[in-house]
């Protein structure tokens, strides 16, 4: 029995220096770039692991964000983008995994399956597609081709996750609703705050990589006026010479608000995961 509860202590201790380690190796970059966007550009180089100093402490990068007038409609721009595709994605995933969830219709289980591929098969491979249908759409160059490309990214995760937790609902609540005279959509309504969980996972899941993304507003919205935080970052980089204080500014001051939304949801993110929101 001692050797038993040495073993189960040994794999709990294990346990922890694995997500330890993981959490290191997944927040260290995040914590050179913070402490390299306050230093001058040869303290950088000279030693970029060390915190900033009285010699070495500069601003520079986000004084030439400032002095850049179009960096505070860069986030404007991420931030339509970003909030524009998860109210679709909720708004339409929602209602399709209430459909797939309650209704027993020829081809439910075939659609959901249709629905599923395309968690299995990145979007990127039809990136040519895309940019025709977006040309002939005449949706070039504006903010509502990159919310319409990651609605579609988005919603196949979002079925997913909610019909499982849709289905979990218990049945005699909304058969109770329909009895007192509740409409279809006033049912769909009345579930919805009880799939809190899946929603904030749903959210978490997908604001991220959608922030972060540089493929499909390079492609999709290069024009100055609707790029992009990660795309208008790109704009200190040259051919032969980087703004190396702007570029770790930039990145520091893109972090904050994505940080912000995924403390708001991480509640719900881990009692939609704790509760098997993905299995």
């Amino acid at each position: 029995m001692l050797r038993g509860r040495v073993g189960q202590t040994g794999q709990v201790a294990l346990a922890h220096m694995f997500l330890l380690a993981y959490a290191f190796l997944a927040v260290f970059p995040v914590f050179l770039v913070v402490i390299n966007s306050v230093k001058e550009r040869r303290a950088i180089f000279r030693d970029p692991y060390a915190l900033a100093t009285a010699e070495s402490f500069s601003l520079v990068g986000y004084e030439t964000l400032t002095k850049n007038g179009n960096f505070p409609n860069y986030f404007l721009n991420s931030a339509v983008v970003v909030f524009g595709s998860l109210f679709l994605i909720m708004l339409l995933g929602s209602m399709c995994a209430f459909a797939l969830s309650e209704y027993s219709f020829k081809g439910n289980t075939f659609i959901g399956l249709y629905m599923s591929i395309g968690i299995m098969i990145p979007i990127r491979l039809g990136t040519v597609s895309l940019l025709r249908l977006m040309v002939d759409l005449k949706l070039i160059n504006t903010l509502w081709a990159l919310i319409f490309v990651y609605t579609a990214t988005g919603l196949p995760l979002a079925i997913f996750i909610l019909s499982s937790f849709m289905r979990d609902v218990p049945r005699d609540l909304k058969d109770a609703a329909r009895v007192d005279g509740a409409s279809e959509y006033r049912v769909y309504w009345m579930i919805l705050p009880l799939v809190r969980p899946a929603l904030g996972t749903v959210a978490v899941f997908n604001m991220i990589p959608f922030w972060n993304d540089l493929w499909f507003p390079l492609i999709l919205a290069p024009s100055e006026g609707v790029k992009t935080v990660t795309l208008g970052t790109q704009s200190f980089l040259g051919q032969f010479l980087n703004d190396w204080n702007a570029i770790l500014a930039a990145l520091t001051l893109s972090m904050i608000p994505i940080i912000i939304l995924y403390v708001i949801f991480s509640r719900q993110l881990v009692r939609g995961l704790t509760s098997g929101a993905v299995k």
